[in-house]
């Protein structure tokens, strides 16, 4: 017996103590690897750095001044799920309304409500979510805010009737987004917060008592959870969540796959949260993740939160400054809960969780980039994009691409730009 024990032992220190073969070539990458030792400030799932390095990755940003004109740009969100009998009126309406002021955006409405995110002068875009207020269907409405540094965070003002205000495959028309009990039960950022600490605390013993279990789930993006998510909650595998089949797949990859939906508490973020077979206890976020920034801080969460306009990423401290705090310099709690992300062609750790779009128009992938790849990919996500015709150039720092008709025709140089692709 003994000896059996120490043939074990023998064998288990040899394979420790053998040398690991030379990593396999990533399958996306077949040019000149980044040399060792050089640490990118692109952007990347990974690990935390200590605050030495994230001092390096910390942009020099100067403070705006207070303007007592209302000059300062900020984004602004919110929806809500309504009846409205005319929705194309109301479409009128906003537009009128609008008329004028410095609004760039999408602001969508149809039978079942209106869904907003805008960015303009804090004067003009405080009337606007004002005036929507002031409406008594909308006077219980969440508004948020955060600062738009550069100016406009969109393009130009999309403002119509759009037949689906959930980005799902077949709209979202069918579904009872208006029907309170087949939605998910929202909880305030602090019960929130007391749940995730409830599941951090949960030991298996009292799991098996009380018969219960608990879930965290993220029904958003793959490369939304790249840049930052709750502590311990599984990256979604989707890149694109109007695809989403969480719950009805069936495959091994899907985490409501298997479990209990009778004893199970689905903490979900950050959609509407539609009941599907037979999941019962389905609980939201109230707000989303932007209001739990800024009512809890970054309590739970690591890194940055991803955001659908020209600003990609931003800070949880964006969210519960008061706005003649913007910007400032981050306190050391949040450098030591910095969330450092991975170059998806070479997988090395990146720091400035931003994406990019791939250069191959028709591949267009949101990905992150260390700045070697970036260089030697020509702005692609991979080798075969590289290869693909129709190519647009690789822009510097935090630009975005334009349509592409304007790099097919020559209308522009590559320095141009922040509007969207």
């Amino acid at each position: 017996m003994a000896s059996a024990v120490h043939q074990n032992c023998h064998r288990l220190l040899t394979l420790l103590l053998r040398p690991l073969p030379a990593p396999a070539p990533h399958p996306r990458v077949s040019f000149s690897p980044r040399p060792a030792g050089v640490r990118s400030f692109f952007p990347a799932p990974g690990c935390r750095l200590g605050t030495d390095a994230v001092a390096l990755a910390e942009p020099e940003l100067v403070p705006p001044e207070e303007e007592d004109d209302g000059t300062r740009f900020v984004v602004v969100t919110f929806y809500k799920f309504l009846p409205l009998e005319d929705p194309r009126a109301e479409v009128a309406s906003h537009l009128h309304f609008l008329q004028g002021r410095d609004i760039h955006g999408r602001i969508y409405l149809n039978e079942q409500g209106i869904n907003a995110q805008y960015s303009g002068p804090h004067k003009d875009a405080a009337a606007y979510a004002d005036w929507v207020k002031k409406d008594h269907r909308f006077c219980d409405m969440l508004v948020q805010t955060s600062p738009a540094l550069a100016g406009h965070a969109f393009p130009r003002l999309k403002l119509r009737y759009k037949p689906s205000l959930v980005q799902l495959e077949g709209g979202s028309l069918h579904l009872p987004l208006l029907d309170p009990s087949m939605r998910a039960m929202p909880l305030t950022p602090s019960k929130w917060k007391e749940r995730l600490e409830a599941r951090a605390c949960l030991d298996v013993s009292s799991s098996e008592m009380s018969g219960r279990k608990l879930l965290l789930l993220d029904v958003r993006n793959d490369y939304e959870w790249d840049v930052g998510h709750f502590e311990g909650v599984q990256r979604p595998n989707v890149d694109c969540f109007r695809s989403t089949s969480f719950g009805l797949s069936g495959e091994v990859s899907d985490p409501l796959n298997g479990v209990d939906k009778e004893k199970t508490d689905i903490l979900m973020y950050c959609t509407g949260g539609i009941r599907k077979k037979g999941f019962q206890n389905l609980y939201t976020l109230e707000g989303g993740v932007s209001n739990y920034l800024k009512a809890e801080g970054p309590a739970g969460w690591v890194g940055n939160l991803f955001v659908f306009d020209g600003r990609l990423s931003l800070p949880p401290a964006t969210f519960r400054r008061p706005a003649a705090c913007w910007p400032s310099s981050p306190s050391e709690e949040e450098k030591e809960r910095r969330w450092v992300g991975r170059c998806y062609a070479c997988g090395s750790e990146v720091v400035e969780l931003r994406h990019r779009n791939c250069a191959n128009i028709d591949c267009n992938r949101l990905y992150m980039s260390c700045g070697w790849c970036a260089e030697e990919l020509a702005g692609c996500c991979c080798s075969d994009c590289k290869a693909a015709p129709r190519l647009r150039p690789l822009l510097p720092g935090h630009q975005r691409y334009l349509k592409w008709h304007v790099y097919r025709d020559g209308l522009l140089t590559p320095a141009a730009t922040d509007a969207d692709c």
